[in-house]
């Protein structure tokens, strides 16, 4: 799949990942609509992007259908989608004070990194499925896991278990999507310098990057889109989840 001159839409594209790939698919041409449920940070990056923003909450149905309907009165129909869009959090089992995870927090993890993303792409997938193949395929999708889908630490249940379902649905809707020729990836992230990460105490950041063996720091917003932009451009990855670490292990 080319970029140049192609819509593509990036979800959670305010900041962190989503923003790095904005901006990344906007250099390289792609008539770029940001979908962010933070309407200034969306806004501005749109604009320091020369993008088209979309104030969008991937958990409802209506919400990304009109946020859609926008995209591609302006753009077109898309046929590069990104999910970036995702919240984490560190919530115990069982706290030290006795009381179970709260159940809606755990619900709150799975409605917007898991419903939102399977939301977002099976809405862009249909409407895509009706336009003419570019060469011998019609899209990409490219879904953001983490490594805690394998690896999570401590407090980490609800978000691990969002992300791993992310790998989980590549394969099935790979094979759902293989008729009507449109790809389907996930990435899973080792540790990033997104604003959520950029906030920690430097001797957090230092200890996490030091558990990376190489290399040694934590990963750059801007490695991340470059592998979405790889991805795009390799119509044989596909139905997969491939990790983006330095070989972290998280402990």
């Amino acid at each position: 799949m080319e970029i140049d001159g192609v819509a593509a839409i990036v979800t959670g594209g305010g900041s962190g990942l989503g923003a790095a790939t904005a901006r990344l698919l906007a250099a390289r041409g792609a008539k770029v609509a940001i979908f962010d449920l933070n309407a200034v940070a969306g806004e501005r990056n749109a604009a320091e992007a020369g993008a088209f923003f979309a104030e969008c909450d991937v958990t409802c149905e209506t919400s990304v259908k009109a946020a859609l309907d926008a995209a591609e009165s302006r753009n077109g129909i898309a046929r590069i989608l990104v999910n970036c869009a995702g919240i984490s959090d560190l919530i115990p089992t069982v706290g030290e004070d006795g009381v179970p995870h709260p159940l809606h927090d755990f619900r709150r993890m799975i409605d917007i990194n898991l419903t939102g993303t399977f939301n977002t792409l099976s809405q862009f997938a249909a409407r895509l499925c009706a336009t003419d193949p570019i060469g011998e395929e019609r899209g990409v999708i490219v879904n953001t896991s983490s490594i805690a889908a394998f690896d999570g630490i401590s407090g980490q249940a609800a978000y691990s278990a969002s992300k791993n379902a992310i790998v989980g649905m590549s394969l099935p809707i790979a094979r759902d999507l293989a008729p009507h020729k449109i790809r389907i990836v996930a990435i899973a992230p080792g540790t990033f310098l997104s604003p959520m990460v950029e906030a920690l105490p430097q001797l957090y950041k230092d200890a996490l990057a030091a558990g990376v063996p190489h290399p040694s720091r934590l990963g750059r917003t801007e490695e991340f889109a470059r592998f979405v932009e790889a991805i795009i451009a390799a119509p044989m990855v596909n139905g997969t989840s491939i990790r983006l670490d330095g070989a972290a292990r998280l402990q």
